[in-house]
């Protein structure tokens, strides 16, 4: 599992064009020096021009050939008419601009695509390269790969779990939790399963390996973000869109200027004011200024088209733990036998639970103090693996547990098993009351959930959790989601996701390192917080204050975006198609078309701008 690093082809091109612009600007500034300061006609004036289209427009050429072997006929392919139509006329000062305007879009749009890392690369970082395997009653270092099944290990605090395997000895708790999607720090006693990828956290475990690591959890895992890695779904850029087809309607204006004249300078004229420069400049210069705004608002952009499907989404995936819910357990209902009251039995629990690590003693704790409880001294205080918690407290004996740790005469009078998690509270032998506990939702998800439909057009909402079902059944009733899908694996997200994807623009939501393959096979993946790197990784947008309210400011933010990209290319494209009509009737020469061509573009740049400029209408629930 080592690191994988990203093909060039990317950080080249994006090299090349800026090189391209610099080059093509250098010329133009030496030409109109040489031709109107010095007065150097001839070939020693254009001698730059040609240096800039052979180093810009070659490249570019090329590109342009092999999409018109695909038979792809964008925006771009107006830009590589012009240029060679230009160059083969001898309108150099013509071909330079529209090799400089087409390098500056393509460079603007390579620099908001770019992306800081790799999601495998951040996979492989993650997982440990050594491990601690037993040998005679010492730890001796040995590579991962190494791992048999059977051999025996020692997990240290803060330390990653290398491969799935059984605890041996040691008590503790892992964070599984971006693994698995259940919410609470997992108890481990000996017998207890492990699997690679969950972070120890406090005490030393020794544990057996019963898979190699290459095998085990973590590893598929991997495996899975590979395959959604290499089948992303397929997006049609809009700036495709619109060029497919404005480019026919440019080159058949052109022909007809061409055929009514018998001039190729009309030809040339109206292909230099049709290239689609609001198109190539303006949507960029919107997608940049969009990230701007997210990032001021606490949203970082990795993947800009993003931004483009975000308001045009159908169907929304969201994963429960940390994203519906915060992740973290509380205290939801109190039972109580022979009598007792609410408030002792929690008072009774918080106040052995003060002295415990058990992931549910924060919960206990934190509904004691927010209803006032006051704790009590304790005495014989212990918490010995599989007995449960026991203490003294007022002369009484009490022990809190779970039904599996009792006997069967007393289970059989405590009620049916629900959804979530229970603490048993026993004083002096006799049934005193339970606590459950539940996944705490965020208060803001009903009312986010239900206006996703009027206000922003979703058809179809889905709970896609790797939790118990009565859990994530518990969770859908609050919120108002009525499709949920539980106990899934990542793969089983991914190839749901697929599916839905096929049929609909998709966004998943989720913040678990098992949520980060279905996120990368949705139309968008949207990361909530920081708490995986690899989920960071893979998502096309990262929440980084994790609330609903700042995914709603995301769709308005890609709404607003695409709205005034639509605006500036459109309207740059109706003002070009004027241009057309008056370079199409010998109106305008080919270097008046490409003047006319910037002033465009500096139009529909400027209205490009406003998508960096803060509203105050971000949120709509």
């Amino acid at each position: 599992m080592g690191n994988r690093k990203e093909p060039p082809c990317h950080n080249m091109r994006f090299m090349w064009n800026r090189i391209s612009v610099a080059v093509s600007s250098l010329a133009i500034i030496l030409h109109l020096l040489l031709h109107y300061a010095f007065h150097i006609n001839g070939r020693a004036s254009t001698f730059p021009l040609w240096f800039a289209v052979i180093v810009g427009g070659l490249p570019l050429l090329y590109d342009l050939s092999r999409q018109v072997l695909k038979r792809q006929f964008g925006s771009d392919f107006l830009a590589g008419l012009s240029i060679i139509t230009a160059t083969l006329l001898g309108e150099l000062l013509v071909a330079t601009i529209i090799v400089l305007m087409f390098s500056g879009g393509q460079a603007l749009e390579e620099y908001a695509t770019q992306r800081a890392s790799s999601v495998l690369n951040a996979l492989a970082k993650r997982m440990p390269n050594l491990a601690h395997r037993v040998i005679d009653g010492k730890a001796h270092e040995i590579a991962v790969t190494d791992i048999a099944i059977g051999d025996r290990l020692i997990v240290f605090p803060h330390e990653i779990c290398p491969v799935d395997g059984t605890v041996e000895s040691g008590t503790g708790t892992m964070d599984e939790s971006f693994l698995t999607g259940e919410p609470f720090r997992m108890r481990k006693i000996a017998g207890s399963q492990v699997i690679s990828g969950a972070l120890n956290e406090d005490f030393a475990l020794t544990i057996v390996a019963d898979k190699r690591a290459v095998d085990s959890r973590y590893a598929r895992i991997m495996k899975v973000m590979q395959t959604a890695e290499q089948h992303p779904p397929q997006i049609r850029r809009l700036a495709d869109r619109l060029g497919a087809i404005y480019t026919p309607i440019a080159v058949a204006v052109a022909l007809v200027g061409w055929l009514m004249s018998g001039s190729p300078e009309r030809f040339l004229a109206v292909i230099v004011i049709a290239t689609p420069c609001p198109l190539l400049l303006a949507i960029p210069i919107s997608i940049i200024g969009a990230i701007s705004l997210s990032a001021k608002r606490g949203i970082v952009i990795k993947k800009p088209v993003v931004l483009e499907q975000v308001g045009q989404i159908q169907t929304m995936f969201f994963d429960k733990t940390g994203t519906l819910t915060h992740g973290e357990p509380v205290v939801t209902d109190t039972v109580c036998f022979s009598d007792a009251d609410p408030i002792d039995v929690l008072r009774l629990a918080a106040s052995l639970e003060q002295y415990s690590k058990h992931p549910l003693a924060t919960a206990i704790l934190r509904a004691a103090e927010d209803k006032g409880v006051v704790l009590q001294n304790v005495e014989d205080i212990s918490e010995k693996p599989g007995e449960g918690l026991t203490g003294h407290v007022g002369g009484q004996k009490i022990l809190v547990t779970g039904r599996r740790k009792l006997p069967s005469e007393m289970v059989a009078l405590l009620p049916p098993s629900t959804s979530g998690m229970e603490s048993i509270i026993v004083v002096d032998g006799r049934l005193f009351g339970l606590l459950r506990f539940h996944d705490r939702p965020r208060k803001e998800g009903k009312s986010f959930i239900s206006h996703l439909k009027p206000k922003h057009h979703v058809k179809r909402m889905m709970i896609l959790s790797g939790d118990r079902d009565s859990e994530v059944q518990h969770l859908a009733a609050i919120v108002g989601i009525t499709d949920v899908r539980s106990n899934l694996t990542p793969e089983e997200k991914l190839k749901i996701v697929r599916l839905e994807t096929e049929k609909a623009l998709t966004l998943f939501v989720g913040d678990g390192i098992n949520d980060a393959p279905a996120m990368m096979a949705a139309t968008v993946g949207v990361a909530f917080g920081q708490n995986s790197d690899i989920t960071a990784e893979a998502a096309g947008a990262v929440i980084l204050e994790p609330t609903l309210g700042k995914l709603d400011e995301l769709l308005h933010i890609g709404m607003r975006m695409r709205r005034i990209a639509l605006q500036s290319a459109i309207g740059g494209m109706l003002l070009s198609s004027l241009g057309m009509v008056a370079a199409a009737l010998g109106l305008l020469s080919p270097l008046v078309g490409a003047i006319g061509q910037e002033v465009i573009d500096l139009l529909a740049v400027l209205n490009a701008i406003r998508a960096s400029v803060p509203t105050k209408d971000l949120q709509d629930f």
